[in-house]
C-alpha cells in the first residue's frame, strides 16, 4: 500500500485519446475551409484543349502574331481578378499566384506556360501578340506553347 505508480496503460489511453481528438479537430478545420473554398470559387470554365481548340479553328489568326511580342502579356482592363501562371510540367515553377487590379500588366518570356484567370472578362491576354478570347467569359485558362521558328 505504501508504494504508488502510474499506470503506463491508463497514460497511453490518455495520450490516444488526445490524439484522437486532435485528428479529429484537424480534420473539421480542413473540411470546412475546403467547403468554404468550394462554395466561393468561380465556376470553371471550359478545359484548355477545348479553349485552344476554338480559337485555333475560329479565331482570328489572319495577321502574323509580332516576332518582338513576348510569349505571354496579362493586363487588367476590369476588375481584379486572380492569375494563377505556372511553367507547364509537373515541377514547373509558379510564377504568379495571386490578385492583379486594374490597369496592371505582366509580361512573361519563359515557355510553355499554362495560365488560369479566374475572371476572364477583367482581362486581356495576349499570346505571342495575338489576343486570346475566352469563349464563355467565366475561368479563362490558356497554355503558352514554345514559338515555332
Amino acid at each position: 500500500m505504501g508504494r504508488h505508480r502510474s499506470d503506463p496503460r491508463g497514460l497511453a489511453r490518455i495520450l490516444f485519446a488526445a490524439l484522437a481528438v486532435a485528428a479529429a479537430l484537424t480534420l473539421v478545420v480542413v473540411g470546412g475551409l475546403a467547403l468554404f473554398n468550394a462554395l466561393t470559387a468561380p465556376s470553371p470554365g471550359p478545359s484548355p484543349s477545348r479553349a485552344a481548340s476554338e480559337t485555333a479553328d475560329g479565331g482570328d489568326t489572319a495577321e502574323p502574331s509580332n516576332p518582338t511580342a513576348p510569349p505571354l502579356q496579362i493586363t487588367v482592363i476590369g476588375k481584379p481578378t486572380e492569375v494563377f501562371v505556372k511553367v507547364s510540367g509537373s515541377g514547373g515553377a509558379v510564377l504568379q499566384r495571386g490578385v492583379l487590379g486594374p490597369g496592371e500588366t505582366r509580361r512573361y518570356e519563359q515557355v510553355p506556360l499554362n495560365v488560369v484567370v479566374y475572371d476572364s472578362t477583367s482581362v486581356e491576354v495576349r499570346i505571342y501578340g495575338e489576343i486570346a478570347e475566352d469563349p464563355d467569359g467565366g475561368r479563362g485558362e490558356w497554355e503558352v506553347p514554345e514559338r515555332n521558328q
